[in-house]
């Protein structure tokens, strides 16, 4: 398939060049710390998180922008305290990220409380493919690696800008999915859910208006991608979200899915949008600093409007790799 992105679509030789090294360490590093004990990962990623509030101020920054517009009901000391947790969850997140790169997933199967996944089961039935919608939890990666137990999934992927990690990444993922798909790709995105594919994006991030419209997010208006409701729209393919949150135990989790969304999509693209918003919201709020709110989700704003990051809009450069 022309959109499916293959791990073996070429090593490059010139890869070995020394400007790659610190990514090949990299990466060596993180097959290293796959392969530590859960509760040494944890301590760990715990103090990575703390190394990165402490040292990464424009992140942090953001983060306490994005829980005041999104929280405004926490005080100041829970609304920092949450930041915090933000950060914590997110090094540990690094360790997950690490694990479902290289450790077996078969390692999971005791640790994770899967609920719902019936549902995608059942909706596969109608051959017209199933929309998975996630969102930018810490565990991402580990997310779709353990969805891939329960059944073959293709994922949405977004190419990275250094060539070396966009290898790495694509082939430590295909030991997972069963396919990746170029998010420029529509035609191979199409034809998999006509196959009857369970196709897994995420649609939270904000990718500018050219790609999406203005809708509440968290009471918050946030360009929101209205690719998703025309996909399903097209196709009659439903459309399922999933959560997956760390146990307050930190050693186990859950991976919930929803119900095929019902009424969806209804045709305007406003209103769509707006379900798809609450929908995550209610999710996220089931864990909420596990979510990754060190990215500028409320960037693109009305021309003239200032952004709450404290710059006005600005056209800039399509870039990849987000």
């Amino acid at each position: 398939m022309a959109g499916i992105v293959r791990a073996d679509d070429g090593f490059r030789w010139q890869w070995l060049h020394p400007r790659h090294w610190l990514t090949w360490l990299v990466c060596a590093v993180f097959m290293l710390m796959a392969w530590l004990p859960w509760g040494v990962q944890r301590r760990l990623g715990a103090t990575l998180g703390w190394l990165a509030y402490r040292l990464v101020p424009r992140r942090v920054s953001d983060t306490r922008i994005n829980i005041g517009l999104c929280f405004p009901e926490l005080d100041a000391d829970e609304r920092e305290a949450m930041v915090r947790d933000v950060f914590r969850q997110g090094g540990i997140g690094v360790f997950e990220t690490a694990n479902a790169w290289f450790r077996p997933m078969s390692a999971y199967r005791g640790r994770v409380n899967a609920i719902g996944t019936e549902h995608v089961i059942e909706a596969s039935k109608a051959g017209r493919g199933v929309i998975i919608l996630g969102a930018h939890y810490s565990g991402l990666d580990l997310n779709g690696a353990v969805a891939s137990l329960y059944f073959p999934l293709q994922v949405i992927y977004r190419p990275q800008n250094n060539p070396v990690l966009d290898y790495m990444v694509r082939a430590r993922r295909r030991r997972t999915y069963s396919g990746q798909i170029d998010h420029a790709d529509m035609r191979s995105l199409f034809k998999a859910l006509k196959g009857g594919e369970t196709v897994w994006t995420s649609v939270d991030q904000d990718f500018g208006l050219k790609q999406g419209i203005m809708a509440p997010f968290f009471g918050y208006p946030a360009a929101t991608l209205t690719a998703t409701s025309r996909m399903a729209r097209i196709n009659r393919s439903p459309v399922v979200m999933v959560h997956f949150m760390r146990n307050p135990d930190e050693r186990t989790y859950t991976l919930l899915f929803t119900p095929p969304l019902e009424d969806y999509p209804c045709g305007d693209d406003a209103t769509d949008a707006a379900r798809i918003n609450h929908e995550l919201e209610l999710l996220i709020r089931r864990a909420p600093a596990q979510y990754m709110w060190f990215h500028r989700r409320f960037k693109s704003r009305p021309r003239g409007e200032v952004s709450p990051y404290g710059d006005k809009l600005k056209k800039k450069k399509k870039r990849r790799g987000h």
